[in-house]
């Protein structure tokens, strides 16, 4: 019944449009703009925030900001590996599974297309490996609390 729940929930999500953001409703922007005036940060910031309730029933807020000064200087290429492990379906769709509540190698690797065992821990690895999941106890995984909003901005903006 859980998992009939959790499969409606996903379609009800889809059917629902895009949130428009209508003028005066840059609040967030806004805000940050005035803390980059504060800091004299010239060059700007980025600000992603979020507050998510998963088909499972947690839930979590998060919010991170950085000066564009700090990104430009990065090492992009050190993000590599993490932006490649979102760039398989059977990755995104295991990330999408854990998610909604499956938890273990063996339910995931039980769902249609998802290629055999060796594959699911295969792809289970690679995730890992990049941050986008890590193992609790008894074989369980779960996107790290960290990287729910993250995930959900890029998946967002994969969209536009």
């Amino acid at each position: 019944m859980a998992d009939l729940e959790r499969r409606l929930a996903v379609l009800e999500a889809a059917d629902r449009p895009a949130p428009r953001v209508q003028e005066g409703d840059l609040w967030a922007l806004e805000g940050l703009e005035a803390q980059l005036t504060e800091l004299g940060a010239e060059a700007g910031g980025v600000l992603f925030t979020g507050s998510v309730r998963l088909p499972t029933g947690e839930r979590y807020a998060w919010q991170h900001g950085a000066l564009t000064d700090g990104l430009l200087d990065l090492d992009w290429a050190e993000a590599a590996e993490v932006f490649a492990a979102l760039g398989h379906p059977v990755r995104l769709r295991l990330l999408r599974e854990v998610l909604g509540g499956r938890r273990t190698a063996a339910e995931l690797a039980e769902l249609a297309g998802m290629g055999t065992t060796g594959q699911v821990y295969h792809h289970l690895r690679q995730l890992t490996g990049a941050g986008w999941l890590h193992t609790t106890c008894r074989g369980r995984h779960e996107v790290p609390p960290g990287r729910v909003v993250p995930l959900l901005v890029v998946l967002s903006t994969a969209r536009n």
